[in-house]
C-alpha cells in the first residue's frame, strides 16, 4: 500500500472495496482480469485520441472511466484467485503505455499552439511520471520497498482528468487555425500569442503533475536510501 500519498490508505481501501462487486459482475459476463486490463488500455488510448483532437472534456471523462479498470482487473483477480505474475506484469506495462499515450495526445493537441510551453510541460510531466514508476520497479528489483510518495498513478490520473475537463470547460486550447475565446495576448517587444481560456488550466495541470511526480521520485529515492543504510547496520 502506498505510504504518504495524497489519498489516505483507509480511503484507498474503501475505494478498492467498492470496485469488487463491479469487477465480479464483469467476471460473470465472461471477462478475465487480463481482458479487463486490455479494455482499460484501449479506452485510455481513445482518451488520448480525444485529447489529440482537442476534445478535452471527453478526453478527461473517458480517461478517468477507463483508468478505473486498473482497479477492476486486480479486484477480479484477487476475488477469483486468478492472481498471476504475468497479469501483474501486463497490468504495469499497459498502465505505463496508456499514460504515455495520454501525454502524447496532449502534445499532439497542443502542437499548433503558438505558446510552446504546453507541449514542453507535457513532455516533462510524462518523463517525471515514468521516473515514478521506474524508481519503484528498480527499488523492488533490489529487494527494497518502493511504494511510497504523494502521487502514484491513481492520484495522477484524477488530477489529469480534472485538468482536462477544466480545460475544455474554460474554452479549450487555441491554435493559429482556430481562434478560441481569449483572443490575442500582447507581449513586450510587439510579440503576440493566441490564447484561450483553457490554456492556463492545461498548463497548470501539467505543472502540478510535474511537481507532484518529481516530489514522489525524490521521496522514493530517499526511502530507498534509508533502507539501504539500515541494511548496513
Amino acid at each position: 500500500m502506498t505510504e504518504h500519498s495524497l489519498v489516505p490508505p483507509p480511503t484507498r481501501t474503501r475505494i478498492r472495496a467498492l470496485a469488487v462487486p463491479l469487477a465480479l459482475a464483469m467476471g460473470r459476463a465472461g471477462l478475465t482480469p487480463n481482458a479487463l486490463t486490455a479494455v482499460g488500455f484501449a479506452g485510455v488510448c481513445v482518451a488520448a485520441g480525444l485529447a489529440a483532437t482537442g476534445q478535452w472534456i471527453a478526453a478527461g471523462i473517458v480517461g478517468l472511466l477507463f483508468a478505473a479498470f486498473d482497479m477492476f482487473d486486480g479486484a477480479l483477480a484477487r476475488a477469483t484467485g486468478r492472481v498471476s505474475r504475468f497479469g501483474a506484469f501486463l497490468d504495469s506495462t499497459l498502465d505505463r503505455a496508456g499514460e504515455a499515450a495520454v501525454y502524447a495526445g496532449i502534445v499532439a493537441g497542443t502542437a499548433g499552439v503558438t505558446d510552446r510551453v504546453l507541449p514542453l510541460l507535457a513532455a516533462l510531466a510524462m518523463a517525471a511520471a515514468f521516473l515514478v514508476s521506474y524508481t519503484r520497479a528498480r527499488a523492488e528489483g533490489l529487494a527494497f520497498g518502493g511504494d511510497v510518495g504523494i502521487a502514484p498513478r491513481a492520484e495522477r490520473v484524477v488530477v489529469m482528468a480534472v485538468g482536462l475537463v477544466a480545460t475544455g470547460l474554460a474554452g479549450g486550447v487555441a491554435t493559429p487555425a482556430v481562434v478560441m475565446p481569449g483572443g490575442w495576448l500582447d507581449l513586450p517587444g510587439g510579440a503576440r500569442i493566441l490564447t484561450s481560456g483553457g490554456q492556463p488550466w492545461l498548463a497548470g495541470t501539467l505543472a502540478i503533475l510535474l511537481i507532484l511526480s518529481t516530489i514522489t521520485v525524490l521521496q522514493r529515492i530517499w526511502h530507498v536510501r534509508a533502507q539501504a543504510r539500515r541494511a548496513k547496520e
